[in-house]
């Protein structure tokens, strides 16, 4: 069984940054894909940025390329989102998830364990 666990969330002005972390506990986190998702108020949850295993592909949704960058950290079972350059449209519960074969997709379906949340507000 593998437990994630986003922090990192919080308030912050337009333009202002914010690192999310996902601490993952269970299994072997270096055999994992990981992927940042994200939920708005009223709308679906949509996919952020993945990254496979052991750091291979990355790849990231057309908004956040620029601005945020995925990695991880396999000695330390633990995955980052640096959020920088926020805009309004970036608030939303931000999800980390665990895909346990590696893809590392864009597809909510090929992930199979989720933590449950991290809020980000950006102020404009």
């Amino acid at each position: 069984q593998v437990q994630l666990v986003e922090s990192g969330g919080g308030l912050v002005q337009a333009g202002g940054s914010l690192r999310l972390s996902c601490a993952a506990s269970g299994g072997t986190f270096s055999n994992y894909a990981m992927g940042w998702f994200r939920q708005g108020s009223g709308t679906g949850r949509e996919f952020v940025a993945a990254i496979q295993r052991f750091g291979g592909r990355i790849s990231y949704t057309e908004s956040a390329k620029g601005r945020f960058t995925i990695s991880r950290d396999n000695a330390k079972n633990t995955a980052y989102l640096q959020m920088n350059s926020l805009k309004p449209e970036d608030t939303a519960v931000y999800y980390c998830a665990a895909d346990l074969w590696g893809r590392g997709t864009a597809l909510l379906e090929d992930y199979n364990y989720w933590g449950q949340g991290t809020q980000v507000t950006v102020s404009s």
